[in-house]
């Protein structure tokens, strides 16, 4: 009796052993992933986080008309075709006296962005009376300029500007005339060929558009089918035919979908490129079969009893799904709907083989104007040449990250909120 007592001894401290053991791998599997995530999160933002905030230089802007070419501010032609680039320049040579050589005044050019001259015509169209005058102004500096003055001395060292522009920026920095403000633009803008001037407005313009093309079309499509399979469809071999290849296409790559838009709605429907319609039939397609099975694995929790007790009561087969199967299980068809939008909003590969990612610097204003989405974007940002667009790619990627976060939480929210338990 005792050697058997011993034994089972052993066997229960052999369990919890194991048991131990099991659970300190799943803590440690957590904090790797807790680690990797934090990681993440901590490259992103130390990257992106200086996009968010650019440089302006104090210049004494002298609107001199013969340089301007105006001679009446209040011709919008005039305004529109002035030499806004040559009263900067003159500006610089009027604060650096000393540079005279023509290759100094064009590095000393450099030093100003091509916006300062839009913003110089924009000051002029709102204030006419400063043709002739002179006028203390902050203006936005190049991207070059802006990362020597956000880097710390290592960086300032390791930039590509000259020696001379160094010299300068410096002694523009000790003497008060740069500051640093926030990046506006980077969140009313569309893109542009210069980091400073680019902006991600146009990009999330357009992921509203394709994400309400894509919500239009693939919530009451997917609903209408779970609703069929779940309610009416019969139980037979087509029915089981359905069934297997929704679950299959949930698990297709996505560039499949865009592969299939490609053959489909550009060259056989002729639909044009670059336009969020396009992009949302796309996106329709991938998020349709989850939508779908989430669609119906709501219906599935609601209890048999219901059907049974509005039946009873005279009902027919399509007032018990519309009036009471359905209303009971619309808050998890909205969270399926929620996180299929989410994973909609972050695709990129079905979207670039569809051609969205074209130039965009104009704010689309429809579903039908050229745009593209905030991932296209990122990967556009992320494929050129500039330094300071490293930033700008983390600083979208924030951006893009807060709006999943945001519709996963109202996910949840929801879910927490309207679920019922039976």
């Amino acid at each position: 009796m005792s050697k058997t007592t011993e034994q089972v001894r052993k066997s229960l401290a052999r369990r919890y052993r194991a048991e131990r053991r099991f659970r300190a791998y799943g803590i440690i599997s957590i904090a790797i992933g807790l680690a990797a995530l934090a990681i993440l999160f901590t490259d992103i933002i130390g990257k992106g986080h200086s996009a968010f905030f650019e440089h302006y230089v104090k210049l004494d802007i002298t609107f001199n008309e013969q340089t301007l070419d105006i001679e009446n501010a209040g011709d919008p032609e005039q305004l529109n075709y002035g030499n806004y680039d040559g009263i900067v320049r003159e500006a610089l040579k009027a604060r650096f006296p000393e540079v005279t050589e023509r290759l100094q005044v064009r590095e000393l050019s450099a030093l100003m962005s091509i916006g300062a001259g839009y913003e110089l015509r924009e000051l002029l169209r709102e204030h006419p009376e400063w043709l002739g005058t002179t006028q203390s102004l902050w203006l936005l500096a190049d991207d070059d300029v802006d990362l020597f003055l956000k880097a710390g001395e290592k960086g300032r060292q390791d930039s590509r500007m000259s020696a001379e522009q160094k010299s300068w920026i410096t002694e523009l920095e000790q003497a008060g005339d740069t500051e640093r403000r926030f990046n506006a633009s980077f969140f009313s803008s569309g893109d542009s060929r210069e980091p400073e001037l680019a902006g991600i407005w146009s990009a999330v313009v357009g992921s509203f558009f394709t994400m309400l093309v894509t919500l239009c079309l693939s919530f009451p499509i997917g609903v209408a089918a779970a609703i069929y399979l779940e309610e009416f469809a019969p139980r037979n071999r087509f029915t089981d035919f359905i069934e297997v290849n929704i679950n299959n296409l949930a698990a297709v790559p996505s560039i499949i979908f865009g592969l299939l838009g490609l053959a489909i709605f550009i060259n056989l429907f002729g639909v044009p490129r670059s336009v969020p319609v396009l992009g949302g039939l796309v996106l329709t397609l991938m998020t349709l079969p989850t939508i779908i099975i989430t669609s119906r694995a709501s219906i599935k929790t609601v209890p048999p009893s219901i059907r049974e007790a509005a039946m009873g009561l005279g009902a027919s087969r399509m007032q018990v799904v519309l009036h009471h199967v359905l209303p009971l299980a619309l808050p998890g068809m909205l969270t399926g709907a929620i996180i299929g939008m989410a994973q909609a909003l972050g695709e990129t590969a079905p979207l670039l083989l569809i051609g969205m990612v074209a130039f965009i610097v104009d704010i689309p204003t429809g579903p039908l104007d050229a745009s593209t989405v905030l991932p296209v974007q990122i990967y556009l940002w992320a494929d050129s040449p500039e330094q300071s667009f490293v930033a700008m790619t983390s600083a979208a990627i924030m951006v893009l990250l807060a709006f999943l976060i945001a519709m996963n939480t109202l996910a949840v929210v929801l879910r927490k909120r309207l679920e019922r338990r039976w």
